[in-house]
């Protein structure tokens, strides 16, 4: 029996603020764990047939959410992967039960400016159009954490390279199932 075989049987969703690794760490957690991986925002993506700003701009938040709810329902019925989630879709209440029902949640957390500069190079991400990424963090900092709280594990990760993160996860999920009666 290969020591990673417990954290197979289950999705591993990753969940946390933009910025924070979700997407990079989960390819790399998937590769370590021979899962498949999916990314919740290139799915919604493919699935609605535009860019996630392009939703935004033309059909609003509440239209993404619930099309990244729809899309999240979707991929916890296929076989056990790692799946990265945007950075609110825990925040739908939908959304979250389904997580906690069918997958095993991993809260990646990092410094506030350390994200900020991460998020600061790209004009990908609609929340941060014409704004300060900092401040934006700050007040996602202040909504969010209490419901990423709710993940199985969390992981508080640094300015570290990814495989550092991807053991951490590795090592924390292990220890939140043995810990399992």
């Amino acid at each position: 029996m290969d020591r990673y075989d417990p954290l197979k049987t289950r999705t591993i969703a990753l969940v946390g603020l933009m910025g924070v690794g979700k997407s990079s760490v989960g390819r790399r957690l998937a590769n370590a764990l021979g899962l498949a991986f999916r990314d919740a925002d290139a799915e919604v993506e493919a699935a609605a047939g535009r860019s996630i700003k392009e939703i935004f701009a033309e059909l609003g938040e509440a239209a993404f959410r619930d099309g990244e709810r729809r899309v999240i329902q979707r991929l916890l019925e296929e076989p056990p992967h790692v799946l990265a989630t945007g950075g609110g879709a825990f925040m739908n209440d939908e959304t979250r039960a389904l997580l906690k029902e069918k997958a095993l949640i991993v809260w990646l957390k990092a410094d506030l400016e350390l994200l900020a500069r991460r998020v600061g190079r790209k004009d990908t991400r609609p929340l941060l159009k014409d704004a300060d990424p900092l401040t934006v963090l700050r007040a996602q900092a202040q909504a969010r954490y209490p419901t990423y709280a709710e993940a199985h594990v969390t992981v508080e990760t640094g300015d570290t390279p990814h495989h550092v993160t991807v053991g951490q996860v590795i090592d924390a999920l292990l220890a939140h199932l043995e810990a399992q009666p």
